[in-house]
């Protein structure tokens, strides 16, 4: 074989590697569809919760497939999972990143039309009253019965360590891509930001864990968006863009 053809041989090599994209089979994302059965979630006008996020989430996890990524919903239907059966499926399954997926919602109707944005937490104590009271609703259908200093353990026991630090870093790049994505149709989307707040179904994974809430239902503008498809796509898309450069950043820190 002539040292040209081994040459042309190479770059075609090295150009059919690019268009493929790096290999992300040994990666296995945990997506968790909040809520579900008889805890619907937030709801307005109707809607429920419950039903635009596992709407979501299954676009999520066709969007993380067609990636190469390895899926594992906590649920396909309309079922409730307890704290213990969210918290503990990323560990069983030796996940790479857990991201559970929500609709935010406020009680004071007066403010419907203006309350909105699409926002990603990471588990962290916080001072923030928006993010207490967003977490307290989240946590009351899984907290029932527990009082507020075992709360408290619950929560210390994980704070510590690195889990938190790479958290943050992953809640970072999936906002940012949402963003991204949502704003290239929808301009007016708001970005809440990426925040802290002591989630419990994020306490139970060890391993970089986000929640994110697509919207408000309350808001008459995002609760349309929550339930068009475009807008659900958009969402999926820009979660995977997230993760995967949060993974590809993480990597190459590795190998550093």
């Amino acid at each position: 074989m002539s040292m040209i053809f081994k040459g042309v041989v190479l770059v075609a090599l090295f150009l059919l590697s690019a268009c493929m994209g790096p290999d992300r089979s040994s990666r296995l994302v945990v997506i968790d569809a909040g809520h579900g059965g008889l805890d619907c979630g937030a709801k307005c006008k109707g809607q429920l919760e419950k039903d635009a996020v596992l709407q979501i989430a299954k676009k999520v996890a066709k969007e993380f497939r067609s990636e190469g990524y390895r899926v594992y919903l906590t649920r396909r239907n309309d079922r409730f999972l307890t704290l213990g059966q969210r918290t503990r499926i990323a560990d069983k399954k030796d996940a790479d990143v857990f991201i559970s997926i929500h609709a935010n919602a406020i009680a004071n109707k007066e403010r419907f039309d203006i309350v909105e944005g699409i926002e990603t937490y990471f588990l962290q104590k916080t001072r923030d009253a928006k993010s207490q009271k967003i977490a307290a609703r989240e946590n009351a259908s899984v907290l029932q019965g527990t009082d507020a200093l075992s709360q408290d353990v619950i929560i210390d026991s994980v704070l510590n360590g690195p889990k938190i630090i790479e958290s943050n870093k992953l809640a970072i790049d999936v906002q940012r891509n949402i963003m991204k994505r949502v704003k290239g149709k929808y301009p007016d989307a708001k970005d809440g930001g990426v925040r802290p707040a002591p989630f419990y179904v994020l306490v139970g994974a060890s391993r970089p864990s986000i929640l994110v809430e697509v919207g408000y239902i309350t808001n008459p503008k995002e609760r349309k968006r929550l339930f068009d498809e475009d807008y659900q796509e958009r969402i999926a898309e820009g979660i995977v863009e997230g993760v995967n450069r949060y993974l590809d950043n993480r990597q190459r820190e590795l190998e550093i």
